[in-house]
C-alpha cells in the first residue's frame, strides 16, 4: 500500500518535492527522511531552500560535519538535497 504525504498548507517547493517522490515511488520512510533533511537545510539557511546557492549547500555540509553528523547521515542528506534540486 502506498501512503501519500498530505498536509493542510505546504509551500509549492515542498509540494513539488513530494509529487516528484511519489512519481518515482519512493517509500514513505524515504520521503519522510528527504523532507526532514531538506527541512534541516532550510532551518540552517533561515529562508526557503529555493533561494539557496551552491555555496549555501557547501556551508551547510561543513556545519553538519563540524557538529559531528556521521558520514552515512551526511550521504543521506546530500542525496536528499541533490534530489530536491535535480527535481526542480
Amino acid at each position: 500500500m502506498t501512503k501519500l504525504i498530505v498536509a493542510a498548507h505546504i509551500s509549492p517547493l515542498r509540494q513539488r518535492l513530494i509529487d516528484d517522490m511519489n512519481t518515482r515511488r519512493f517509500s514513505h520512510e524515504t520521503q519522510r527522511n528527504y523532507i526532514r533533511d531538506v527541512g534541516r537545510f532550510a532551518t540552517f539557511l533561515g529562508r526557503s531552500p529555493a533561494t539557496a546557492t551552491a555555496e549555501d549547500v557547501r556551508l551547510f555540509q561543513v556545519e553538519q560535519r563540524e557538529t559531528g553528523v556521521p558520514a552515512p547521515t551526511m550521504n543521506s542528506i546530500v542525496a536528499a538535497l541533490r534530489f530536491s534540486y535535480q527535481a526542480s
